[in-house]
């Protein structure tokens, strides 16, 4: 009898053990088709937008990750395909440099001097040693050269070497991009970059006199600026009017400014002039209206051995520096950033290429799989920078559990208050609940950021468009945007 029940209990053990086992490969089937679905599914009406931008699914990518609970997939579809993704890049390269360099990270600029000083005259060169800082703007070069001169310089008796050597001399095109060199964006990177190597002319047209007056930002010395004629007409294209030649002997408006334009302010790369001429210009105006005296060349060197530290300026906070990046797609600010990570880790004179080595072993440490990133500047101001969908939602996600969190998110546009987004969804539920990078270029139309459901979770949100339909699937993103919200 013992052995016909332990021989039963053995077959009903078995079947119950079978059955267990069809169940697990069911529902393990279930789940192998739910995840299998969500990695190859979008929303509906994102579809629908698409369908009537004229944009194929294939010319997209997008991936949704909730970001700080079971990490489920929402939404996905050509996701580890890279595409290009414009600005968006910049959260790339602002992540890396927060968690590389650290979110308490300062720029150091120092001054030293070569000779001696006696009294209030240094008998020798004053040397300037840069080392990247992206927000070396007027007021704080003011702030530096008055430090200099606290210490009792007044007269310069030897030459301004300026050190660069944080950085790898590489020639540099700004009209390689797009063929208009004048623009902003198209400044080159610059271990001791001044101001963003940028011109701001206003120009104030007055009627009863018939005349336009130029007022220049910054103020140069030796440097002639001839106002254009007033004239007539529409304002329409009014740059082109002005016939403008800025180059390293001063800046000529041959044209005329229309007067129904008022006043007008126009920011402008002097790519014709180096980047030591253009600091040398300013530094004299500047040394002279501190009563300081300067006869001297100035020049590109290295700080030599010897050279004594007079002053250093500290810059403010790498979170405040990407602030500005990523609220504003400060392309000039991103690309100092990447060569400051190469500079700072590979302990060399900074690449483009090593920053971008860099930020490779960066995401590999996190296990990351980044096989598509094609890093060229860390702006995103190129045709060749590629990243997928994917690798961008996942970085994302490591980077809302990182202690530099906070910094990160809220150095991104608040959708429908401020930055790039600030006019985007702002009569939708979705404002005020995500932070969003936007990205544009020709063809381009990306987003990634972060969306705080209605149901209280966060998801990370990627979404780049590479079509020539592009400039059309703002919708799409938006609605994809608000479907998060309402979903996750």
């Amino acid at each position: 009898m013992r052995g016909i029940i332990q021989r039963n209990l053995s077959f009903f053990a078995g079947a119950h053990l079978k059955k267990i086992l069809a169940l697990s490969l069911l529902l393990s089937s279930s789940f192998l088709s739910v995840s299998v679905q969500a990695q190859e599914s979008v929303p509906a009406s994102f579809s629908k937008a698409l369908q009537a931008a004229g944009i194929p699914l294939q010319s997209v990518g997008v991936y949704v990750q909730e970001v700080d609970g079971t990490g489920q997939v929402l939404a996905s579809s050509n996701a580890a395909m890279p595409f290009n993704p414009a600005s968006t890049m910049k959260l790339v390269t602002t992540d890396a440099a927060l968690e590389l360099l650290g979110p308490t990270y300062r720029w150091k600029t120092q001054a030293y001097a070569a000779g001696s000083q006696v009294g209030n005259v240094l008998q020798g060169d004053l040397i300037f040693k840069g080392n990247g800082d992206p927000k070396l703007v007027l007021e704080n070069f003011w702030l530096f050269l008055r430090q200099i001169r606290a210490k009792g310089i007044r007269d310069i008796r030897g030459n301004i070497v300026l050190d660069r050597s944080a950085f790898d001399q590489n020639a540099y095109d700004p009209a390689e991009f797009d063929g208009d060199p004048m623009k902003p964006y198209n400044v080159g990177p610059d271990a001791l970059l001044l101001n963003y190597k940028t011109l701001t002319f206003q120009f104030v047209p007055d009627a009863d006199k018939r005349q336009v007056s130029v007022v220049l930002d910054p103020p140069m010395s030796g440097y002639p600026v001839r106002p254009p004629r007033l004239g007539l007409g529409s304002c329409d294209d009014w740059q082109g009017k002005l016939q403008a030649a800025v180059d390293i002997d001063g800046a000529s408006f041959n044209g005329a400014l229309p007067a129904s334009c008022g006043e007008k302010t126009w920011y402008v790369n002097p790519y014709k002039m180096s980047s030591t001429q253009y600091f040398g210009a300013v530094f004299r105006q500047m040394w002279s209206d501190l009563g300081g005296s300067f006869s001297g060349s100035v020049k590109d060197g290295v700080t030599p051995p010897d050279a004594r530290l007079v002053a250093e300026w500290s810059s403010v906070t790498l979170p405040e520096v990407i602030r500005d990046i990523n609220k504003y797609s400060n392309n000039v600010m991103a690309r100092q950033v990447l060569l400051t990570i190469a500079a700072d880790i590979l302990k060399l004179p900074a690449t483009p290429e090593r920053g971008a080595r860099a930020i490779q072993s960066w995401l590999a440490g996190k296990g990351i799989d980044a096989s598509g990133l094609v890093i060229e500047n860390g702006s995103g101001l190129s045709r060749n920078e590629k990243i997928s969908a994917k690798t961008m939602g996942r970085m994302m996600a490591s980077a809302f559990q990182s202690p530099t969190m906070p910094e990160f998110v809220s150095s991104m546009p608040l959708v429908g208050y401020d930055g790039t987004m600030r006019k985007r969804l702002k009569d939708q539920s979705v404002a005020g609940q995500a932070h969003v990078k936007t990205g544009t270029l020709n063809d381009v139309r990306a987003i990634a950021g972060y969306v705080l459901a209605a149901s209280g979770k966060y998801y990370a949100v990627v979404c780049l468009i590479n079509h020539p339909n592009a400039p059309r699937g703002q919708a799409a993103q938006d609605g994809l945007l608000q479907w998060v919200y309402e979903n996750g």
